[in-house]
């Protein structure tokens, strides 16, 4: 880490510190703060058209204060330590910090601004050093001890069991035990390290917006859909540009890399992509990632723990390294024999027609989607028609309509944070029961980071008697209407609404007592199967015939090209089940480092290239500068699951294969066993209930096509 930044790092942490809110500013902003007064909204939800970005570093300072007296009550209560007054108070503390940070951090990520990203990196170390002075408060963890050590005598629910268990476990794991020099370096670790995690995502962020692509001559994109010219065409007149505008936003990257006919460009464009964070400019982020993975082995180190994979992955279903080590490279032995031949068939392909030497990175795409269209006859550009986005989500609503009884109806009333955001209020339709509000954010913009996610800005929970229904925000980045066509979604497109989807399903139909056991809040390698589950529709003709229509003409998707897209199920298997390992092996090197890492950042991928590879590394590119998933979200150590939870996914399907993929019986026990118990007892207990066994390889690698 540069001596500028941890200068800069310790002043800001000293302003913070020495700016404590007398009882004037606090009942200041209790009464005149949009983000903390009471929101008489409906179902609370956040008045995002009051709420101003200079809110929210007086609402978060207020926040903590209050936080701070709820863990002094607990402290200084005079009885004796019982559940309820000690474990159930702490599960309640700090509700008013939750709302705030809920609203902050997410909107950092969906709808920032300069000024906000340098409050997240203001408030970011003191609420560190909050969550350190609670969890490292020797007596309130001496109180959540006495009721652990009694555990086996008190009158507890499983799901009470499970809190319990949680919250005892959650101190040890941050430094409840850690005394001296021991405490005060992790403390000084754990602060840098939430900047640093902040850091890496604006610079990607701001990396990502810098490179624009102008094309001036339509020769050089001849062949291009028309989808996606029209696109270019609008982004360009938005920045007063001629020709054709592409970004590296992914709805623009992926059609030009997979349809582009120029050689060069497409080379300009895959090298623009795959080097963001890697420039060795201010937007750099070789030595943030350094600084991360070294703090996190020091944090590790200082909890007793060899690695950081070893502390991050105790209390997942895989449990070691080693378990997920074994997953992985088993998986790469077996993907790897199906990715080559993937490999060769395009490399053969192309070479048949007209392209001289062996592909580059850039090509493979580009002459895949040729060899798949002549294949099977079918393209994104002929499957789009079909999937317009308002069909789809519509679609969708649909499904679960079927599967869970639940409708979607828009709520215009319901502020919203940006004017291309949805909201609907989501009914169980059956007993009329609000189940929770859903924020739905399609489109990119600067002020979003790439990718496709689901949040909340309110959990579930029960709280004296009474029900706290979610908040739940999907954020994704589809292809924008024009002024010609409405917003038309590939066919990945479809299956990335349909993977998001089921993590708000997981969120909607949550029936837990504490918000931090309820919807998603379940390990990371089982949270991914609740959404690759529902990823396996997007194949089947009676759920594509329930929206599937031509948006120029009406008329239904024709049966062959459902056929078609079945048949292309399988189509280069082999090669994505090897790239995706390849992040999986690439987490785990970056994490299972024992010394403190000085090194090169590429050869970190050299390593991990030399497992999951099949074409050389090009010179410049580096997938670890712009991997916010494990460097700037919640997958350090745990990108594995989503291959992880590809087995649970595929196994879970076979049950609904085999009684009907709308059978009630079916999805009611799904959602009984699984999506309505959050984290309340472990993942396999839940999908044991749910399915009678643990789940088997077989049903993923046949989904495959690695065994017939």
């Amino acid at each position: 880490m540069k001596k500028t930044f941890l200068l800069t790092l310790a002043l800001m942490i000293t302003t913070l510190l020495s700016a404590q809110m007398t009882k004037e500013e606090m009942d200041n902003v209790k009464n005149t703060n949009p983000l903390v007064m009471q929101w008489l909204t409906p179902y609370q939800t956040p008045p995002f058209n009051l709420i101003k970005t200079e809110h929210y570093k007086p609402a978060m300072l207020y926040a903590i204060e209050k936080a701070k007296q709820d863990i002094n009550a607990i402290i200084n209560n005079p009885q004796l330590p019982t559940f309820e007054n000690t474990i159930v108070a702490y599960e309640q503390s700090g509700k008013i910090l939750d709302r705030v940070s809920g609203v902050l951090f997410n909107l950092n990520e969906a709808c920032t601004d300069e000024q906000m990203q340098e409050i997240c990196q203001e408030i970011s170390p003191l609420l560190t050093q909050y969550a350190n002075d609670v969890s490292m408060n020797s007596q309130l963890f001496a109180k959540v001890k006495v009721v652990y050590d009694l555990r086996d005598d008190l009158k507890l629910t499983t799901e009470d069991r499970t809190l319990l268990d949680k919250v005892y476990k959650g101190f040890i794991q941050n430094g409840a035990l850690l005394t001296g020099k021991d405490r005060e370096e992790y403390r000084k670790a754990t602060e840098e390290l939430s900047v640093l995690t902040l850091k890496f995502n604006q610079n990607a962020l701001n990396d990502n917006n810098s490179f624009v692509l102008n094309v001036t001559d339509k020769k050089d994109l001849d062949g291009m859909p028309q989808y996606a010219l029209e696109a270019a065409k609008q982004e360009a007149q938005n920045r007063k540009m001629k020709g054709y505008v592409f970004t590296l936003d992914y709805p623009s990257y992926s059609a030009f890399i997979t349809y582009c006919p120029n050689r060069d460009l497409r080379e300009k464009m895959w090298k623009a992509y795959n080097s963001v964070g890697n420039h060795n400019d201010t937007n750099d982020n070789k030595q943030v990632i350094k600084d991360i993975v070294n703090l996190r082995l020091k944090i590790a180190n200082l909890l007793g723990y060899k690695s950081f994979a070893e502390y991050q992955l105790e209390d997942k279903m895989a449990e070691t390294p080693k378990t997920v080590n074994d997953f992985l490279d088993d998986l790469v032995s077996t993907s790897m024999p199906f990715a080559k031949k993937d490999l060769d068939a395009v490399q053969k392909y192309a070479n048949e027609h007209g392209f001289n030497g062996k592909l580059d990175r850039w090509d493979f795409s580009f002459w895949s989607e040729k060899l798949q269209k002549e294949k099977y006859n079918i393209s994104p550009e002929l499957l789009k028609p079909y999937f317009n986005l308002d069909y789809v989500k519509n679609g969708i609503f649909n499904l679960a309509g079927k599967l869970y009884g639940l409708e979607f109806r828009e709520n215009n009333e319901i502020a919203k944070y940006h004017p291309d955001v949805t909201v609907y209020e989501v009914w169980e339709k059956k007993s009329n029961r609000f189940m929770a509000v859903l924020y739905m954010d399609f489109f990119p913009r600067e002020s979003k980071r790439d990718g496709a996610w689901m949040t909340s800005f309110r959990e579930e929970s029960k709280v004296n008697g009474n029900e706290i229904r979610p908040l739940i925000q999907l954020v994704c980045n589809f292809s924008k209407p024009t002024k010609k066509t409405p917003s038309l979604l590939t066919f990945d497109e479809v299956t990335t609404f349909l993977h998001e989807f089921g993590h708000c399903l997981h969120g909607i139909l949550t029936e837990c007592t504490y918000q931090s056991l309820s919807g998603t809040s379940v390990a990371r390698d089982f949270v991914e199967g609740m959404s690759q589950f529902m990823e396996n529709y997007a194949y089947e003709k009676e759920f594509l015939d329930l929206f599937a229509v031509h948006y120029k003409t009406g008329d239904k998707i024709p049966q062959e090209y459902i056929d078609k897209i079945r048949a292309t199920q399988q189509y280069n298997a082999g090669w994505l089940s090897i790239r995706q390992l390849f992040f999986g092996e690439l987490d785990m090197a970056w994490h299972s480092i024992e010394k403190p890492f000085a090194g090169d950042v590429v050869s970190i991928e050299r390593i991990a290239g030399n497992k999951a590879e099949l074409m050389p590394m090009i010179e410049g590119c580096c997938m670890s500068t712009q991997f916010s998933h494990i460097f700037g979200g919640g997958y350090a150590a745990g990108y594995y699951g989503y291959k992880w939870s590809e087995v649970i996914a595929a196994d879970a399907w076979a049950a609904f294969k085999e009684k009907g993929i709308f059978n009630p019986e079916v999805s009611s026990s799904f959602r009984k066993n699984v999506l309505s118990r959050g984290g309340s007892k472990k993942p396999m207990e839940l999908y044991k209930a749910f399915r009678g066994h643990e789940p088997t390889n077989e049903a993923f690698l046949r989904q495959q096509g690695f065994i017939k």
